[in-house]
């Protein structure tokens, strides 16, 4: 990742800290008063083909024992009044402010993937995973809708798995590459504010 990218990264998410602070604590407190804890849901993500980390947001599900894949609608009946909240206005990922102070990830990027999507799809993510993941990006604006839509239906998480890969996973890879090919801090600052005012 250049230099130049990475600075802004760590001087705009230490400058947003102290106005995010007030609100994941209100937050992580309504999670832990309407559901229990835990409050965090911490995920492996992979941050390039190789390398994984764990990726922090606020839990919006109930807990099971095992979780594994993408959401779609197999998965709706665990979320909870306060996790539909915040997962409709985004807000369950505010905690990841703290995996970019760590570098792990970017404010601009790629979705960072689960690890069973790199190794199914290597030769996708070897070039995706050029660009160093993020909270948002190409695809999260302009795929994430359709995306959405496609997976609510959507009853196990074997349907939930062959839609995404046969559907999801080249669709928005194509628009992560035309991120990578063109992407620099103009491009970063338009897509934060789509981002932000996005509904």
């Amino acid at each position: 990742m250049p230099f130049s990218k990475r600075l802004f990264d760590l001087v705009f998410s230490l400058f947003l800290l102290p106005f995010l602070a007030p609100p994941i604590l209100l937050i992580y407190l309504a999670i832990i008063v309407s559901d229990g804890f835990p409050g965090f849901y911490r995920s492996e993500r992979m941050k390039d083909a190789c390398t994984g980390f764990t990726l922090l947001k606020f839990r919006s599900m109930k807990v099971v024992s095992q979780d594994t894949g993408v959401s779609g609608g197999d998965k709706t009946a665990r979320i909870f009044p306060v996790g539909k909240f915040l997962r409709k206005y985004r807000l369950d990922e505010l905690p990841q402010i703290f995996n970019v102070i760590r570098g792990d990830i970017s404010f601009v990027g790629p979705r960072p993937p689960l690890r069973q999507y790199v190794e199914k799809f290597p030769d996708i993510y070897t070039q995706v995973l050029r660009s160093r993941p993020g909270i948002t990006g190409m695809a999260t604006i302009f795929y994430h809708k359709h995306e959405e839509s496609l997976l609510k239906s959507c009853a196990s998480a074997e349907e939930t798995d062959a839609i995404y890969s046969d559907r999801c996973v080249p669709r928005k890879a194509q628009l992560d590459l035309i991120y990578q090919r063109n992407r620099n801090l103009c491009m970063d600052l338009w897509l934060i504010k789509k981002t932000a005012l996005r509904k």
